[in-house]
């Protein structure tokens, strides 16, 4: 039997990285090596339309984000959420890149267990593995929703039960999978980090040094900074 097909892959790694810390960029990299796809894309959102609106505008967190994958030509910037207006939905950006890509390039996107688990909430959540694969990264230990879990995680394991897919999946097929994937987690958030530097305490070894800089130079998240309230 031939083998399958190998077909160029993209991963997406969505987050509002504010600020974008060692926690992101260590599992997009750990991600980006088990998968092996091609492109590992760090996306950062503009206006999540399930999460707090970020502290800083979309300008600061990206180039917080670009300054910490400098010389890191493993991970890439998609700066395509911030350039959209009002709030960001996932489904829009698959649709764009699947526009742009093609019907012969695997595309997945990546995202917590917990994410997983409010997934029927997302905007157009039906039409996603139409899309794209997913990618969902669990915490050693983590359980799977059953049908009988409770409010809309039989959706969830439906789901789960008809695209179950395995990693080489993504490399041979543009999408329709969901791939569980588990991985130990640093444990870093940037809601502490935005909390250190607002108390005047220092967040040093929780981010890239550069990036730090970047929020003292421009007083972030001391309520001083220009960018501080906004999208």
């Amino acid at each position: 039997m031939a083998d399958a097909r190998r077909l160029r892959s993209i991963a997406l790694f969505g987050g509002t990285f504010d600020p974008v810390h060692f926690g992101h960029l260590r599992m997009a990299l750990e991600l980006k090596e088990a998968l092996g796809v091609d492109e590992m894309r760090m996306l950062p959102s503009h206006r999540p339309a399930h999460r707090e609106t970020p502290g800083v505008s979309g300008a600061h967190r990206r180039e917080m984000l670009a300054i910490a994958l400098r010389g890191c030509s493993e991970l890439q910037l998609d700066e395509r959420e911030l350039r959209r207006a009002g709030d960001t939905y996932t489904v829009d950006t698959l649709e764009e890149l699947r526009a742009e890509l093609g019907e012969e390039v695997s595309l997945a996107f990546c995202m917590g267990l917990d994410s997983l688990l409010t997934l029927p909430s997302w905007h157009r959540w039906e039409h996603l593995l139409e899309l794209a694969h997913l990618v969902v990264v669990t915490r050693p230990g983590w359980q799977l929703p059953h049908r009988n879990s409770g409010p809309g995680h039989e959706e969830v394991a439906v789901l789960v039960e008809r695209h179950a897919g395995e990693v080489s999946h993504l490399l041979s097929e543009p999408r329709g999978r969901l791939v569980l994937r588990e991985q130990t987690l640093l444990p870093i958030s940037a809601t502490h980090i935005r909390q250190l530097v607002a108390d005047g305490r220092s967040p040093r070894f929780l981010l890239p040094a550069a990036v730090l800089q970047y929020i003292e130079d421009n007083q972030l998240y001391t309520g001083a900074g220009d960018g501080a309230g906004q999208n």
